[in-house]
C-alpha cells in the first residue's frame, strides 16, 4: 500500500486519527499487517529521520490495538481500512534503557517460553502452532549506555532472528541506518520498509493539521492574532509544515518557541521559519537576544546526559565545564531560553514495559535485573531530586553534531563528574555519579582509566556499568576490570544491593589473585557479610569438609613440612630461612606448622586421582584400587596453603561442635544461605555462575565452597541479618543437586556440618 490513499481516504470525509492527526497511508499498511491480509508482508520495518513522527505513529497505532484505548476513539468515523480488528493485542517489549538480552529475555517471559538459552526463544517461537504478534518500538533508544550501540545489538541479536521466525509477524521501528539490515535479511515480499520521509509515505496535510492544532489558545498559544483567526493560524501552520520539509519535531519545537515567547515574531517574515532543528534553536536564542551558541553551550550537558536525565545540581558545573568558563549566570538568566527543549522528570524506581511486565527485565546474562538507583550504601543519595533532559533526542543528537570536538566535551565532562563526587566517597555520591560515570567516560575513551576503584565497582548500577565495560576491547582492560567483567552476570542477575555486591566482588578479588583490591572494599565503609580467606584454582573438585589435624600427623610429619598440590618438595616449596614460597598455582604454598599443642583447622577436597599433591583415599579393605579415582587435598582452613598429611588424619568436627556452632548452612545448585541459629535469621547469602560441587561450613563459621573455578573459603563476619539476593533459576544451570558422594572413613564430607 502506499500513499495513494491519503487523498481518497480525505475525499470520503473520514476524519483523521485524534492522536496521530493523519499519516492514513501508513496506518492503513500497519492495519493490513495486524489482519495479516493477503499479501502484506509479515514484517514491516518502520523508520524515517529523527523527529518524521515514528514513535508518535507507532502509539496512535497502538491505541487502534488496546481494547481500552479503542473504546475512547471514534471508529465509526475514522477510515475502516486504518482499523484493525478487535484482536487480542500485540505483545509490546520496549527496549528503551535495556539491552539486547534484556529484551529477549522480556520477550520470552512474556510469553511464557521454557528457553534456557538464547537460541532456545526463538526456536520455541518457531515451534508454536499459532503465530505470535510483536510491536518493538524506540529501537534507537536501546541500552542502559547510549554510546555502546545497543540499539545495532538488538537489531542484530534480538529482531534479525525474530523476523527469521516464521511465526512472528513483527513490527519494528528502527534507525534508518538500521533499516535495510533488518529487512534485507528476509526473502523477497515477506518484509517492508515504510520510511516516514519518503514521497510515497509523507504526510504534509497531516503535518499542517498537527501544527495547526498546536498554535490554537485552547493547545497553550497566546491569544494572537494568528492564532485565533482561524485563516490566519492555517496559513502560518502552512507556511511551518512548508518549511519544515515535514520533520514534526522542528514544528513541534517552533510552536514551543513561540509559546514561550511571542514577541520579536512575525508571520510573515520567512526568515523567522525555521527549517531544521538546528535553525530552530538559532532562531529562538537570536529572537531572545542571546548568542545561539551560548544556548548550545547550556543544552550540551543534557544532550550528553545518560539513563533518565541529568540532576538539576549538576547542570551548571558540566555547562561550565563544556563552555571552558563559568556559566552559572547565563543559566540563572536563561530559562526561558532553554525552555521549549528541556523538561523535567522524576526520577523513577522502575519501569513499565507497556505491556503489564513492569521492571522485572531481565540483565545482560538473561537474568532478573537491578532496579535499583544504584541500590546498597549511599542509595538515598538521590531522592527527591529533579532530573532534567532533552525534549527529543533529535535535539541532543543536533547539539552534539554541532560542536568541534565530541570527545572533548565528554572528557571535560566525565572529569567534572568525578570532582562532584563528595571526598570521592561513593556512598556520598549522586546515583547519577554512581551509575553513570562509566558511560561518559566510555564516550571520552577514558574508561579504561576509571576501572581501577573497587568503590565505584560495587556502587555503580552493574547493568549500567556492565554494559559500558563490555564496550571496551578486551585487551584494553585491567586485572581489576576483567574481575568486575566476569563477575558482572552475578551482579545484575541477584538484584543485590551494593553491601552485597562488595562482597561478591571481595571475593572475586581474591580469586583472581588481587587480594589489595579485596582488602580495601574492607575499608570503605560496605558491611560485608564475610572475609574471604583463601582461594585456589582447582578444577574437578567433587566435594569439600572442614575439619581439624593434630598439631603433627599421624605420620609424624609436622603439618606443612610437605611440598604444595604439585608434588614439589618441601625444601622447594618453602622459600629462603623457612619462609613459604608461593606455589605454582598462586597460592601462597605450605604453611609451617604452628608450635601449639592445639587441633589445627584444615578442609579436604575430594578431587580426581592423579591430581597434583593428592592423596589416594583406601577403600574398605585398605585398596586403593576399590575407591574408583578418588583422592584427597588437605588445605589450611585459615590462611592459603596446602598441608601435606594423612587424610586419615582429618578429624571432623563433633557432634556438640555442630550443636554449639552459631551457624547454620542451607544450599541449593547455585546459591548458598548461611543463617544464625539463635533466630534463624540470614546472615549471609552467595550466588555462583556455575553450580556448587561442594560446600561445608566450619563451628567456627568460615565457608568453604568448591565450584568448577576452584576453592574457596570465607570467615563470616555478618552478627546482623543480610540482604539476601533474588534467585533466578539458572539459565544453564539445573535444580538443587543432592550432596557429592561421602568417603569412607570421612563421612561428613560434603556433609554440611551445620
Amino acid at each position: 500500500m502506499s500513499a495513494s490513499g491519503e487523498g481518497k481516504a480525505t475525499t470520503a470525509g473520514y476524519a483523521p486519527h485524534p492522536y496521530v492527526g493523519g499519516r492514513t497511508a501508513v496506518l492503513r499498511a500497519l492495519a493490513a499487517w495486524r489482519m495479516r491480509w493477503p499479501g502484506a508482508p509479515r514484517v514491516i520495518v518502520l523508520t524515517g529521520n529523527p523527529g518524521s513522527g515514528r514513535s508518535r505513529l507507532v502509539t496512535g497505532f497502538l491505541m487502534l490495538c488496546d481494547p481500552a484505548h479503542r473504546k475512547q476513539l471514534p471508529l465509526d468515523d475514522l477510515d475502516p481500512a486504518t482499523v484493525p480488528p478487535d484482536l487480542p493485542e500485540p505483545a509490546v517489549p520496549i527496549p528503551a534503557g535495556r539491552t539486547a538480552a534484556q529484551l529477549l529475555w522480556l520477550i520470552s517471559d512474556h510469553f511464557g517460553l521454557s528457553a534456557d538459552r538464547d537460541d532456545d526463544i526463538f526456536t520455541e517461537l518457531a515451534a508454536r502452532e499459532e503465530p505470535v504478534t510483536l510491536v518493538v518500538p524506540d529501537v534507537d533508544r536501546a541500552g542502559p549506555v547510549r554510546a555502546a550501540n545497543e540499539p545495532a545489538r538488538v537489531v542484530r541479536d534480538v529482531l534479525k532472528p525474530l523476523a527469521a521466525t516464521e511465526t512472528v509477524h513483527l513490527l519494528a521501528e528502527v534507525p534508518r541506518e538500521l533499516a535495510a539490515e533488518l529487512a534485507g535479511a528476509l526473502p523477497p515480499g515477506q518484509a517492508q520498509i515504510i520510511d516516514l520521509d519518503a514521497p510515497e509515505w509523507a504526510d504534509p496535510k497531516g503535518l499542517v493539521r498537527h501544527a495547526e492544532a498546536a498554535l490554537t489558545p485552547d493547545a497553550g498559544a497566546p491569544e494572537l492574532p494568528y492564532t485565533t483567526d482561524p485563516s490566519a493560524r492555517r496559513a502560518l501552520a502552512e507556511a511551518l509544515a512548508t518549511r519544515a520539509d515535514g520533520n514534526r519535531l522542528t514544528v513541534q519545537l517552533a510552536v514551543q518557541s513561540l509559546i514561550v515567547r511571542p514577541e520579536g515574531f512575525d508571520p510573515a517574515d520567512p526568515s523567522l521559519l525555521p527549517g531544521s532543528v538546528g535553525e530552530v534553536l538559532d532562531l529562538h536564542a537570536r529572537r531572545l537576544g542571546a548568542d545561539p551558541q551560548t544556548l548550545r553551550l547550556m543544552l550540551a550537558p543534557l544532550a550528553f546526559a545518560e539513563g533518565e536525565g541529568l540532576p538539576v545540581q549538576l547542570w551548571g558545573a558540566l555547562a561550565s565545564a563544556v563552555a571552558g568558563r563559568d556559566m552559572s549566570q547565563d543559566l540563572a538568566d536563561g530559562m526561558l531560553l532553554a525552555a521549549p527543549f528541556i523538561e523535567p522528570v522524576e526520577p523513577s524506581r522502575g519501569t513499565d514495559d507497556g505491556n503489564g511486565e513492569g521492571d522485572g527485565d531481565r540483565n545482560g546474562d538473561g537474568e532478573r535485573g537491578n532496579t535499583a538507583d544504584g541500590g546498597g550504601a549511599g542509595s538515598g543519595a538521590g531522592e527527591g531530586r529533579t532530573l532534567l533532559r532533552l525534549m527529543h533526542p533529535g535535539i541532543a543528537e543536533e547539539i552534539r553534531s554541532g560542536l568541534p570536538d565530541v570527545r572533548d566535551a565528554q572528557t571535560k565532562i566525565a572529569m567534572a563528574l568525578l570532582e562532584a563526587v563528595p571526598q570521592q566517597d561513593w556512598a556520598q555520591a549522586d546515583p547519577y555519579l554512581r551509575d553513570h560515570l562509566a558511560a561518559h567516560t566510555l564516550d571520552a575513551g577514558l574508561l579504561p582509566q576509571l576501572l581501577t576503584d573497587p568503590g565505584l565497582f560495587a556502587h555503580a548500577d552493574p547493568v549500567t556499568m556492565r554494559a559500558a565495560v563490555e564496550a571496551v576491547p578486551l585487551e584494553q582492560l585491567g586485572a581489576p576490570a576483567r574481575t568486575y567483567l566476569r563477575t558482572a552476570p552475578l551482579l545484575t542477575r541477584s538484584e543485590a544491593p551494593a553491601d552485597l555486591r562488595a562482597a561478591f566482588l571481595e571475593s572475586a578479588f581474591v580469586e583472581d589473585g588481587l587480594v589489595a583490591y579485596a582488602d580495601a572494599l574492607h575499608t570503605l565503609g560496605f558491611t560485608l557479610p564475610w572475609r574471604t580467606l583463601w582461594s585456589v584454582p582447582l578444577v574437578g573438585v567433587r566435594a569439600v569438609t572442614t575439619g581439624s589435624l593434630p598439631a603433627r600427623n599421624g605420620d609424624g610429619a609436622t603439618a606443612g613440612a610437605a611440598g604444595g598440590p604439585d608434588g614439589t618438595p618441601a625444601e622447594t616449596a618453602l622459600g629462603p630461612g623457612g619462609a613459604a614460597a608461593p606455589a605454582p598455582d598462586g597460592s601462597a604454598g605450605p604453611v609451617p606448622a604452628s608450635p601449639a599443642a592445639a587441633p589445627r583447622p584444615v578442609a579436604a577436597f575430594l578431587v580426581p586421582e592423579g591430581t597434583p599433591g593428592a592423596r589416594t583415599v583406601p577403600g574398605p579393605d585398605g585398596d586403593a584400587s576399590e575407591t574408583g579415582g578418588r583422592a584427597l587435598l588437605v588445605h589450611d582452613l585459615l590462611r592459603p596453603g596446602y598441608i601435606d598429611a594423612d587424610p586419615a588424619q582429618v578429624q571432623l568436627p563433633s557432634a556438640q561442635a555442630q550443636e554449639a556452632a552459631p551457624f547454620g548452612l542451607s544450599r541449593g545448585a547455585d546459591y548458598l544461605r548461611v543463617w544464625a541459629r539463635a533466630d534463624e535469621e540470614v546472615v549471609a547469602a552467595l550466588l555462583s555462575d556455575t553450580p556448587f560441587t561442594g560446600a561445608d561450613l566450619s563451628p567456627d563459621g568460615v565457608l568453604v565452597v568448591a565450584t568448577a573455578r576452584g576453592v574457596t573459603a570465607r570467615q563470616i563476619l555478618a552478627a546482623t541479618p543480610a540482604p539476601v539476593p533474588s534467585v533466578p533459576a539458572q539459565r544453564t544451570g539445573t535444580a538443587d543437586s543432592a550432596s557429592s558422594d561421602g568417603l569412607n572413613g570421612l563421612d561428613g564430607l560434603e556433609g554440611d556440618h551445620s
